[in-house]
């Protein structure tokens, strides 16, 4: 008996609404009442199409062989053959109505050949045994909780030989790293098939498949099944609004512009060399949000960060070039959709626009992501910490200008692979000064990174003080812990992780304002800063010196009687610092300063950060 798609099922196709389209389109394997694999089923969306053929290894790559049949008046092709073609290469031959003809990979396919080669591959998605339900069931909202996410591309972190090293075979490794750096999610870069590594996963072609180049699906199943088994959540990084214009991918499938825009200025992103979707189409909506739906369904991730989201908010990411209402419009639908499987997902926007509203709830105006990248964070404390210290007073408000927006979305505060590429450098190396002072210099940013309002998120690599800007084409340099500076800048990440996620102070309601206050933000002269974290029983000081002058009274206004004791302080000698600490207790002295009643007399060493938390007056 022929197989048909349901009216139900294209209807909602056709009106963008079907979250799993999957079910329909691409290739499937047959199984009788046994589980054995009787036949497999090709079905593809062409509806300008003249004729679609398939060529597959089974048929020798004759299409004549096997030609698919229009079912249907929306375009539907299908062709069923009573043979198990697992494993089978295969592509559509698609003859457009201007006589050309089309080879073209499946667009719903779940597993493709390794690249050059482009092909499509026959693949069993289903069967895995998932045995991460404690994590599934347990897992909590994330707004109350640390996040510390570790960004990583999985090609380039490790290598074996020069070679990518599979998913199953990274899994130990991966998670006694995640665990040791007190990381709470892993970040992949888009693990979807692409054909270039040096696009590094954003220029895909298959939505539906994770890449070939580290295993199969299955594979990338175990990795995650893994993660989330060691208590780690698993975030992939996606580009919703672009696809790139390979040949054998979605550009231009039936020999017409079917998922973009018809348009071509609006269409062409001249850029980065891609074409626009068209988020006014029903089938490209349907597409991409049964994408988002299949890696959460399948291969069970906990969120994902959109690339470029500015490019949805308003073509070509101008607001001259006018709103992009569609594109705007589906974020709010797959926002609906995405929280309706999980409301406890990540969607994060990586928005370098203004629009407002990005991460309130669709029902209250917004445009339902519920984190953002604070790319005004990361550009001026950047450009602040690049300044020789000498120049920094005049640079004061760069520190505290962040301050003034922190709570007018919910934040992820990054520092991203977009950091240390294309010239810009290592996070390191972006620091001023001799050796020691870089690492000064570093170690102070991530401390002002790690205590302020939003959650976190890091490039591989920076963890450890990479020196040379990432390069795609080979492994992080490990040799560098080997090195003391590395090593002991090493420890320091780890400790001030720890005492992120252990102090409640730091991320507990940290998108409200109650929890942020300064001390003094004022002190340009002497380029010094302090503010308290107030968490719902505990508060924290946070002192930042932005110079190489060292201090041994600095007075400090603080809110309560008691002791303030360093809990954690970069300028040590442990973490290659210059050993100016506070040892014991900082008893409070009643006197006033900084609009509180009393005060502490702090020991300041030079480019440092420290945190002091509260001890109650009596209590030990």
């Amino acid at each position: 008996m022929k197989w048909y798609p349901s009216a139900e099922d294209l209807y909602f196709f056709d009106q963008g609404k079907l979250k799993d389209a999957y079910r329909l389109f691409g290739s499937h394997l047959i199984k009788d009442e046994n589980g054995k694999i009787i036949a497999t089923r090709f079905t593809v969306y062409a509806p300008n199409a003249v004729a679609v053929k398939l060529i597959c290894s089974y048929n020798n790559f004759e299409g004549w062989k096997h030609e698919l049949t229009k079912i249907n008046d929306y375009g539907v092709w299908s062709i069923e053959i009573p043979e198990n073609l697992e494993w089978n290469i295969y592509k559509y031959e698609v003859y457009t109505q201007d006589g050309r003809v089309l080879y073209k990979a499946d667009p719903y396919a779940h597993f493709s050949e390794v690249r050059p080669a482009n092909a499509s591959k026959v693949y069993d998605i289903d069967g895995y045994q998932w045995n991460d339900d404690v994590w599934q069931y347990t897992k909590p909202k994330p707004y109350d909780k640390p996040i510390l996410i570790y960004e990583m591309h999985l090609g380039s972190w490790r290598r074996r030989y020069g070679e990518f090293i599979k998913y199953n075979e990274i899994v130990e490794q991966l998670i006694d790293y995640l665990e040791e750096h007190n990381f709470t999610h892993v970040e992949f870069l888009p693990i979807y098939e692409h054909p270039l590594d040096d696009s590094w996963g954003y220029q895909g072609t298959g939505f539906f498949a994770a890449t070939s180049r580290y295993g199969v699906p299955k594979d990338l199943m175990y990795l995650i099944d893994r993660l989330h088994q060691a208590g780690i959540g698993v975030l992939i990084d996606w580009v919703l609004g672009h696809i790139n214009r390979d040949e054998h991918g979605l550009y231009f499938f039936d020999g017409t512009p079917l998922y973009e825009i018809d348009d071509p200025y609006q269409r062409e992103n001249v850029v980065w060399g891609t074409a626009n979707l068209d988020f006014s189409k029903g089938p490209t909506k349907s597409f991409m949000l049964s994408a988002l739906a299949f890696w959460v369904k399948y291969f069970h991730v906990d969120g994902f960060r959109i690339d470029a989201v500015s490019n949805l908010d308003y073509h070509h990411g101008n607001p001259n070039d006018g709103v992009n209402q569609p594109a705007i419009d589906f974020l709010k639908q797959l926002s609906y959709e995405l929280f309706s499987i999980d409301d406890r997902l990540l969607f994060i926007a990586e928005d370098s626009s203004a629009h407002p509203g990005v991460t309130k709830p669709v029902n209250a105006g917004g445009i339902g992501f519920n984190y953002k990248w604070n790319m005004g964070f990361m550009n001026d404390t950047l450009s602040y910490y690049k300044k020789d210290p000498i120049y920094r007073k005049w640079h004061h408000h760069n520190i505290t200008f962040g301050s003034t927006y922190a709570f007018s979305e919910q934040f992820v505060l990054p520092y991203s692979h977009d950091e240390v590429v294309h010239g810009k450098g290592s996070m390191l190396t972006k620091m001023p000064g001799d050796y020691f002072q870089k690492f000064a210099n570093y170690r102070n940013l991530l401390t002002l990174w790690m205590t302020f309002p939003g959650k976190k998120l890091l490039f591989m690599g920076q963890e450890f003080a990479h020196f040379a800007e990432w390069n795609v084409n080979r492994e992080l340099d490990w040799n560098l812990l080997d090195f003391p500076a590395h090593n002991q800048f090493q420890r320091y990440f780890i400790d001030l992780t720890s005492v992120y996620k252990h102090h409640p102070e730091f991320y507990e309601m940290d998108q409200d304002p109650k929890t942020f206050e300064w001390i003094d933000a004022d002190n340009a002269r002497q380029s010094i800063y302090s503010y308290i974290r107030w968490g719902e029983n505990s508060h924290s000081v946070v002192v930042l010196n932005m110079t190489p002058n060292v201090y041994h009274e600095y007075e400090i206004g603080v809110p309560f009687e008691g002791e303030y004791e360093e809990i954690l302080n970069s300028d040590k000698g442990i973490y290659y610092g210059s050993d100016q600490y506070n040892g014991l207790p900082l008893k409070t002295i009643k006197e006033p300063r900084h609009k509180f009643n009393q005060h502490i007399k702090v020991k300041i060493g030079p480019l440092t950060g420290m945190i002091l938390k509260y001890r109650k007056k009596g209590i030990k």
